[in-house]
């Protein structure tokens, strides 16, 4: 009897699953696909047996199913782009005994001709708020929301988690990270989900204004101020942000007398032009960025301990790229899709061999780093797909060396077994073609063939 349940629960799983036009897709815990049906695998255009067991972030583009695993919460009619059409997605977290085991994702429609009209009808009203989108950034200067910061790790989770927090008050906020973690993208997202977000955002490098023209830059000029000041005079970048954000990048390069002037307008909340015969009230937020160690500049008297108090009421770290390597497959897939677009050259993918010298690499220049590598890459390839041979010759002896716990003969092995799996790839597995490739001889070629268990 117990059999016969288990069977008919089977049965009636694949028919429900497997009939219908919708798609299915189901993860366990770790993300990793353990399901999907028929209909989904030939919209994606993938087969099953290459789906199965594989990140979903791998097989779905801008999935959020591991991100429903990670938080427990369901997503229910979510709007997702895949494939060139929009998609409305259901994701629902799949408990046993209290834990979540996994996700179920749905996508339903009717037939083919009824989506198709919808998704027009939806591409429509993208492009629509896009053009509004598009009037409101040329307006006030801010171009990134949160969508745009690519991630799948916790940490970068929780970080978006702590900005939607924030983001309404006015509290000032110090973003602190290496140069290309993407600091300003987070300054963006902060003035979007902002109550000033229909107002200016405004940035200033503060490493980049020099010394002479610094106070007139920050605070403006009255028409006459100095010899060659322009008739009407000009706005400073404090006026100009007035009621909105005024991003102050790199504030730990900022000269000391600057610090001077801008704490001053902090703390009266009034600006004066250079000329003008009475200061100016202003009301804006402060939003402050360094990848400077702020508190040992303050110890060797390079910056003001008031100022560093007055911008530093909430702290974001934004972490290195090293210390969030599972968000770089996603990200160097995001990054192709933008550049080839940018270029219009058709590159859609990555040898798996890339990801690993990806994860065994230290970025230092971070997801900038990144994005320069795969834009060179695309250049570089000369087929559909990026593979070693097309990365820059430092990331491969980096990716080597950076293996700092392993001895040279492990590392020596590891570069001689992955030369020998491209130099077959490429041979389409002709063992002799392959030696030739490698200048050596076809008996060499199978003895490591033979120990690497090629």
């Amino acid at each position: 009897m117990d059999s016969l349940l288990g069977y008919h629960r089977y049965d009636l799983f694949e028919t429900f699953f497997e009939s219908g036009n919708f798609c299915i897709v189901i993860v366990d815990h770790e993300g990793l696909i353990s399901y999907l049906n028929e209909e989904y695998c030939r919209f994606l255009n993938v087969k099953k047996s290459e789906a199965l067991g594989h990140h979903v972030t791998s097989i779905i583009e801008n999935t959020r199913m591991h991100l429903v695993v990670d938080s427990g919460e369901e997503e229910i009619a979510d709007l997702q782009y895949i494939r060139g059409n929009y998609m409305i997605a259901s994701r629902i977290p799949l408990r046993s005994e209290g834990e979540v085991v996994g996700a179920l994702g749905m996508v339903l429609f009717r037939d083919t001709e009824e989506w198709l009209k919808m998704n027009s009808h939806i591409k429509e009203l993208l492009l629509e708020l896009e053009a509004y989108r598009t009037q409101l950034q040329q307006k006030n200067g801010a171009v990134y929301s949160l969508h745009h910061i690519i991630s799948r790790s916790n940490t970068m989770d929780q970080l978006k988690n702590k900005v939607k927090k924030i983001a309404p008050g006015d509290v000032s906020v110090l973003l602190r990270g290496e140069s290309g973690t993407g600091k300003e993208l987070f300054a963006h997202s902060l003035h979007h989900l902002s109550e000033r977000s229909t107002q200016p955002f405004v940035k200033v490098n503060c490493a980049a204004i020099p010394d002479n023209l610094l106070e007139s830059e920050l605070f403006g000029y009255q028409e006459g101020a100095f010899t060659g000041a322009k008739r009407g005079g000009k706005p400073g970048k404090f006026q100009l942000a007035d009621g909105g954000t005024l991003f102050l990048d790199e504030i730990g390069d900022m000269p000391l007398n600057a610090q001077v002037k801008i704490l001053r307008v902090l703390q009266e909340g009034e600006v004066e032009a250079v000329g003008a015969l009475k200061p100016e009230k202003i009301d804006v937020r402060i939003i402050a960025s360094t990848h400077q160690p702020l508190e040992e500049l303050i110890e060797s008297k390079e910056f003001r301990e008031d100022l560093f108090y007055r911008i530093n009421v909430v702290q974001l770290q934004i972490p290195s790229l090293r210390d969030r390597k599972e968000d770089i497959r996603l990200l160097a897939k995001s990054l192709l899709h933008k550049l080839t677009e940018r270029i219009g050259k058709r590159v859609v993918d990555f040898e798996e061999e890339v990801f690993e010298i990806f994860q065994a690499y230290h970025w230092p220049g971070n997801v900038r780093e990144l994005e320069n590598v795969v834009e060179s890459a695309v250049y570089l390839t000369n087929t559909e797909v990026i593979r070693v041979e097309d990365l820059p010759a430092h990331l491969l002896s980096h990716s080597y060396l950076g293996e700092e716990t392993q001895g040279l003969k492990a590392i020596m092995d590891k570069a001689e077994k992955q030369a020998v799996e491209r130099a077959l790839k490429k041979a389409d597995g002709d063992k002799s073609k392959a030696a030739e490739l490698l200048n050596i001889g076809k008996s060499s070629l199978y003895d490591k063939v033979k120990k690497y268990q090629l």
